[in-house]
């Protein structure tokens, strides 16, 4: 993987650092944050499996008409996350932030969707 910036390699190293320790099961997926500069994307992934159950971003076709700030949008993804994923049986989850810093949007996702339903 070719890194392309100081920035970028220090999130991959705090990242992999998370996940040696973080881990999806079927019974407890891996709920994962991407945050691009745009748009934010979630993920409930059984890593036993190696499989996505349930996928969520801000890019989606009713997301995409939607006004606000970056947060208020990341609000909007966590409650939709959060709704998917108990339509699924889904209830408990493990929190990565993916090597963001648990704040801003990612805080505000994952406040979301604890409000939603989600418990980690």
């Amino acid at each position: 993987m070719a890194i392309k910036s100081r920035k970028e390699f220090r999130r991959f190293r705090i990242k992999k650092r998370i996940r040696k320790i973080v881990s999806g099961t079927p019974d407890r997926p891996r709920m994962t944050v991407f945050r691009s500069s745009k748009a934010i994307y979630v993920q409930l992934i059984d890593d036993q499996a190696a499989k996505t159950l349930v996928a969520a971003s801000s890019v989606e076709k009713g997301m995409k008409d939607s006004k606000g700030t970056k947060t208020d949008i990341a609000k909007l993804v966590g409650k939709l996350i959060a709704e998917k994923s108990i339509q699924a049986g889904i209830e408990k989850v493990v929190f990565d932030r993916n090597g963001y810093l648990y704040h801003g949007r990612v805080k505000a996702l994952a406040d979301a969707a604890r409000e939603g339903g989600l418990k980690f």
